[in-house]
């Protein structure tokens, strides 16, 4: 044993570089003020200690974290992989940490994140809401946490917020379909708590509305999560369904994924027997047996956006911040999972 305690401190550093404690804490956080030799015998001693710095204590004495908070409903979803990817890169370039936590589509889960985001002074919050009414994020205007709400669109009178137009995604997706001649469509759908399910479906229905069809040319199969054995359960309703369906629109790409596994195992051939559509077009999209037509989200510029709103808020100008409300345009790619081959 070489006598060391077992959490070496700032007083141990300032003993082994033989300067004071004050001089250390100067070279951690105002190195300008310290002369370079100074500074060079500071680090070898932290070098030579294997020092490293307290973040809690360093928060406890700033009063906030050098951590954003992104709380999303489902860390299983690739589209929220890639969000939090866009998100982390405009946070690290301004010097912050990411944690991401998952609600599970839970609105008490959500709660208990914030609440813990307020208790551990989060710098800010990206929240991507489990119900698409209520504010949840006043658990943390209380605490003057300032907060993003991603992937829905709200009100610029309380936060600033990022989203894709749904709406418009589930038009795209609805005139793809009826264009091709199909006239009995599945919308499989998640919880209706989400607001985008619903502005999926609404888009949809408008495109019905554009080609004088009736609404019930759409069939609402309604799943509890957006995941892929939801998708496979959903697949084995489509499958019994009479009349048959001949296209289905899917809330996201999971769900279609697992659709089509099951229908494929029943013998139905995609697209001729049924076309699929998916949302968010995830990675997976294209790179399955039978690439997926979906609904471009725009995931990672989503979190980037955000995360630059939200960084924007923490070091607001003279003037004062004021919160945005950012919609960006989905795009429909268009694949074989919707286009017979010649």
């Amino acid at each position: 044993m070489n006598g060391w305690p077992a959490v070496v401190g700032i007083k141990e550093v300032a003993r082994e570089a033989g300067v004071s404690v004050g001089t250390v804490s100067n070279v951690l956080n105002r190195p300008d003020q310290v002369s370079e030799q100074t500074r060079t015998r500071v680090q070898a001693a932290i070098e030579i200690l294997g020092y490293v710095r307290s973040e809690s204590a360093r928060q406890l004495r700033a009063g906030r974290s050098r951590m954003l908070g992104l709380l999303v409903t489902d860390t299983g979803n690739p589209f929220f992989a890639a969000l939090a990817r866009g998100t982390e890169e405009a946070a690290v370039r301004a010097g912050l940490g990411v944690m991401v936590c998952n609600s599970a589509e839970s609105p008490s889960a959500e709660q208990a994140y914030l609440s813990l985001f307020a208790e551990q002074r989060m710098r800010g919050v990206l929240l991507a809401p489990v119900d698409s009414h209520g504010a949840p994020w006043h658990v943390l205007s209380r605490q003057n946490i300032p907060c993003v709400v991603v992937d829905r669109a709200v009100g610029e009178d309380e936060v600033c917020s990022v989203a894709a137009d749904d709406v418009l995604g589930g038009l795209l997706a609805g005139r793809h379909l009826l264009k091709a001649g199909h006239r009995r469509i599945a919308y499989v759908r998640g919880p209706e708590q989400l607001r985008q399910v619903r502005d999926r479906r609404d888009g949809l229905l408008r495109a019905v509305r554009e080609a004088g069809m009736s609404a019930d040319t759409v069939v609402d199969v309604p799943v509890h999560r957006h995941d892929v054995r939801s998708g496979r359960d959903a697949g084995h309703r489509l499958i019994g369904l009479s009349p048959r369906l001949s296209a289905v629109f899917c809330a996201n790409d999971l769900l279609a994924l697992g659709i089509m596994q099951t229908v494929f195992d029943a013998g139905v051939r995609v697209p001729d027997d049924l076309a699929v559509i998916g949302y968010d077009d995830i990675e997976f999209a294209e790179a399955c047996l039978i690439p997926l037509t979906s609904v471009r989200h725009p995931a990672a510029e989503i979190g980037r956006l955000a995360a630059e709103l939200l960084l924007k808020e923490l070091d607001p100008a003279p003037e004062g911040h004021r919160h945005e409300s950012i919609v960006l345009q989905p795009e429909l790619v268009v694949r074989r999972s919707t286009v017979p081959r010649a």
